[in-house]
């Protein structure tokens, strides 16, 4: 039976406009890896200017995606945010594109999406090396059902959402690590004979 997943599901086109924000999403992957946090400690972290980022905190407030800790505040004019799941965000883009605005809104987020993904694969395997660090990549193929795929996928969402609860913090010995992946039918990579081809 496949893990339940306890992320928050995206159900409005509007909200898959602001998670495509490149400067959104960072913010609350930031918020889930990290835990609340005040908009100077974000700016800080994400190299950005304050002012900006409550610009971006309020637009993610505005569709229900972070809320504010009062619990995490030091006094009532102190503001410290949260994410409203503390496991993130899901997106089901099929079920988003019945929706009024769904398709340009699903365009729009997986044009984003792509060029992230782009930018990982490029960090992954580019040249920069620091000596303190971990990057590693898998590539694995697994001969799987689609009920198998949904299984494998929820026990690996699983382990990533027990790692996020034992390291979420602030703590100076640690750092934000992103795992990527993807699991998907294998890839047609135009390998195969064209008309025309010798052996």
């Amino acid at each position: 039976m496949p893990y339940p997943s306890r992320s928050q599901a995206v159900h409005d086109p509007k909200m898959l406009r602001a998670i495509a924000h490149p400067v959104r999403n960072r913010i609350l992957t930031e918020l889930t890896a990290t835990g609340p946090m005040r908009a100077a400690d974000l700016a800080r972290e994400l190299d950005l200017p304050a002012n900006q980022m409550s610009f971006h905190l309020r637009q993610l407030a505005k569709y229900g995606l972070v809320e504010e800790d009062p619990d995490a505040a030091r006094d009532k004019r102190d503001r410290v945010w949260r994410p409203v799941s503390p496991d993130g965000v899901s997106v089901n883009l099929s079920d988003l594109e019945k929706e009024p605005g769904g398709k340009a809104a699903s365009a729009v987020f997986r044009q984003h999406a792509a060029s992230w993904g782009h930018l990982v694969v490029d960090a992954a395997y580019g040249d920069d090396r620091e000596p303190d660090i971990l990057r590693t990549v898998n590539e694995t193929a697994i001969r799987l059902t689609r009920d198998e795929a949904i299984e494998m996928a929820g026990e690996l969402d699983e382990v990533l959402t027990r790692w996020n609860e034992r390291t979420r913090g602030s703590d100076d010995g640690r750092r934000t690590y992103l795992l990527f992946s993807v699991l998907q039918p294998y890839p047609d990579t135009g390998l195969g004979p064209k008309a025309g081809d010798d052996d």
